[in-house]
């Protein structure tokens, strides 16, 4: 049983958790065209699209041909989620007037055909509906990850435990979070959950398919088949999806089956702890894993620890990734638990958060001759500025009076085009003589030395 939130559809009327009797208020096909295609999916194609009636952008889920069951959850889900935080919002459900998938026919743009009628074949199952979201101007996460510096990642990832926090004391449990369902528009430092699709209510005792989650994602216990699961599951995907920001490893768990997947967790979390978890819940493993998992011993976290991941590894990252990769779901951090966690608490209180962005806006404190191609990506950290470029590493050292860490958020400095590959490094020792003084302004910018 989950240790928060176990009887909240217990305690709503049948109506609020019981899908099947859901009903749907269709709107207007009209009042949408499609723009481009976006992505795509098991269950839907994904279009960039315009209502045309506000001349607002859009997001058109097209959904393949599934079971009504699963559309009316995935509505009604989305129904009992409105307004959440950080939760995508579903602005309306639409279909079209034949059995065919909506739009077909339709031209995106001038420029672009029409999508083709045939896209899915004609059935005989009932019309298949269309969900219209509000638009995020999302950047693809393996582009946009990288850029993050260590405020960053804190940021987005109290914002999405907001999301699973407030969907969980809905009785709702996502079962598929990974960074593909995390829109994010940084320049606007928003953040929405999205694909409800496999998410589900949560009830007591109940047994649920364990074929959910993108597999780099599931917890242990999809992978050991154990179905009474809980909105813990959710907490292992982010810990997963969190251990790749930090250790800049994506993904972090990387199986090439869902055998080999538990194989790759217990060669960092080691297989005692796994044994004492299925002796726990009495779970028996399949046969298959005789051959290919072995015995592992626990590694430390600060074994991933890298030249190049060293400025996100700190020991409140660390503290709170242990608290998440656990085998046992019930040790594992609850959303709300999470949030309260110290590793945010640079990000949590608003003002504290604008002094860091306001710190990332004035480059004062580096030399000046770097200050042209500098924009975002700077850590201070002890006694330290580390700016990293995206091949190697630039550092300059400087005491830095009463804090212990700051962080400021400076551009990628690539697109600069600029080639600062070089280990750049000015001594602690030497600041007095270079013009550092004790609030760490420069006043000789030639202070700063290259080194091969």
């Amino acid at each position: 049983m989950a240790r928060v939130y176990a009887d909240v559809n217990q305690n709503m009327p049948r109506s609020y958790w019981d899908y099947d009797s859901v009903n749907i208020s269709w709107g207007l096909l009209e009042n949408y065209e499609v723009v481009r295609k976006i992505g795509r999916g098991k269950y839907s194609e994904v279009f960039e699209g315009i209502n045309i009636v506000n001349y607002q952008k859009c997001v058109v889920k097209v959904l393949k041909p599934v079971k009504k069951k699963k559309i009316k959850r995935e509505i009604k889900i989305l129904q009992n989620l409105a307004g959440g935080p950080n939760v995508v919002a579903l602005l309306d459900v639409v279909r079209d007037s034949q059995v065919r998938t909506p739009f077909a026919g339709v031209r995106a743009s001038p420029s672009q055909p029409e999508i083709p009628a045939d896209l899915y074949p004609p059935s005989n199952q009932s019309k298949t509906p269309s969900l219209i979201f509000e638009h995020v101007n999302n950047t693809d996460f393996r582009t946009l990850y990288p850029k993050f510096n260590d405020i960053d990642v804190r940021f987005y990832i109290l914002e999405l435990l907001k999301a699973l926090d407030f969907c969980h004391s809905k009785g709702i449990m996502h079962r598929d979070v990974k960074p593909h369902n995390v829109m994010i528009d940084h320049e606007n430092r928003k953040l929405r959950l999205i694909d409800w699709g496999l998410a589900e209510f949560y009830h007591p005792g109940t047994e649920y398919n364990v074929r959910v989650a993108s597999r780099y994602f599931k917890g242990p216990e999809l992978l050991v088949d154990f179905q009474e699961y809980d909105y813990s599951l959710d907490m292992w995907s982010l810990g997963a999806m969190f251990a790749s920001m930090i250790f800049r490893k994506e993904p972090f768990f990387h199986g090439n089956s869902n055998a080999d997947q538990l194989v790759k967790i217990a060669k960092v979390l080691g297989t005692d702890d796994l044994f004492d978890y299925l002796d726990k819940y009495e779970i028996e493993l399949d046969a298959q894993y005789d051959d290919i998992l072995g015995r592992f011993q626990k590694k430390p976290w600060h074994s991933f620890v890298s030249s190049e991941n060293q400025r996100f590894v700190t020991n409140e990252a660390i503290d709170f990734l242990d608290k998440l990769l656990r085998y046992d779901h019930q040790e594992r951090l609850t959303a709300k638990e999470a949030q309260a966690h110290p590793y945010f608490d640079p990000v949590r209180d608003p003002e504290v958060f604008k002094q860091h962005l306001a710190n990332a806006n004035g480059a004062a404190k580096l030399p000046r001759r770097f200050h042209s191609h500098l924009q975002r990506g700077c850590v201070l950290e002890k006694d330290q500025i580390i700016v990293f470029t995206p091949s190697r590493q630039l550092m300059v050292s400087f005491w830095h009076g009463p804090y212990t860490t700051a962080v400021f958020g400076i551009d990628d400095i690539s697109r600069f085009g600029v080639k600062m590959a070089r280990l750049a490094r000015l001594r602690l020792e030497n600041l007095s003589s270079r013009g550092y003084g004790m609030d760490g302004e420069v006043s000789d910018p030639q202070g700063f030395t290259e080194m091969d």
